[in-house]
């Protein structure tokens, strides 16, 4: 395996499972498929910024406590 890519594997899957969780939970609500990408992109959008905002929290409290 190439060490490159064993050192952030974890980080890795973060984008393709934002993506496909947010796809099924929209096509779980809308029938359309105009409507279903519509509201996954919504979605992942809320989520990744939620997940930004953690990682920010994470941040300031492990550099400055």
């Amino acid at each position: 395996m190439n060490p490159l890519l064993a050192t952030g594997s974890i980080y890795w899957h973060l984008p393709v499972m934002l993506f496909v969780v947010s796809l099924v939970y929209s096509a779980t609500r809308f029938d359309p498929l105009d409507l279903i990408l519509r509201e996954a992109f919504r979605w992942g959008i809320r989520m990744a910024s939620f997940l930004a905002m953690i990682g920010v929290v994470l941040y300031c409290v492990s550099t400055f406590l």
